[in-house]
């Protein structure tokens, strides 16, 4: 269903871009599912409007910063409570009538993260939006 992957790792963002083979509609619905919700957040992890807070069994959490349905979707993210803020922003983009890229910005200036760990998270996150 991937027919472009592209990874870019620098020291301050982790950026993946997917062009899913289902229409934006389609891809939209499935990311306001639960089941698209956990894929993105971690299971019990759901975003709801701007300012909205939310928070994943796995301790990571944040707070909805942006919410544009079919556009745009920003929010912070933390790994726990504790740790430093960072910011992920979520586009997509009608390619077609039948394929949709979704982009995924992970900014983390300034903020040591396990950047393979979370690169191969929203691969697995955006993959899961395209099945």
């Amino acid at each position: 269903m991937t027919t472009e992957l592209i990874d870019e790792k620098t020291d301050h963002s982790i950026v993946v871009t997917q062009v899913l083979a289902k229409p934006l509609n389609q891809v939209w619905d499935d990311f306001l599912q639960p089941a698209g919700q956990a894929a993105l957040l971690g299971a019990g992890g759901s975003l709801g409007d701007k300012g909205d807070r939310w928070q994943a069994d796995d301790g990571s959490c944040g707070v909805t910063r942006s919410y544009h349905p079919k556009e745009e979707v920003r929010f912070s993210w933390r790994a726990s409570e504790d740790a430093p803020r960072t910011l992920v922003d979520l586009q997509f983009e009608a390619v077609d009538e039948a394929t949709t890229k979704v982009t995924i910005t992970h900014d983390h200036t300034g903020v040591e993260v396990d950047v393979p760990r979370l690169t191969a998270h929203w691969n697995d996150a955006v993959a899961f939006l395209g099945a």
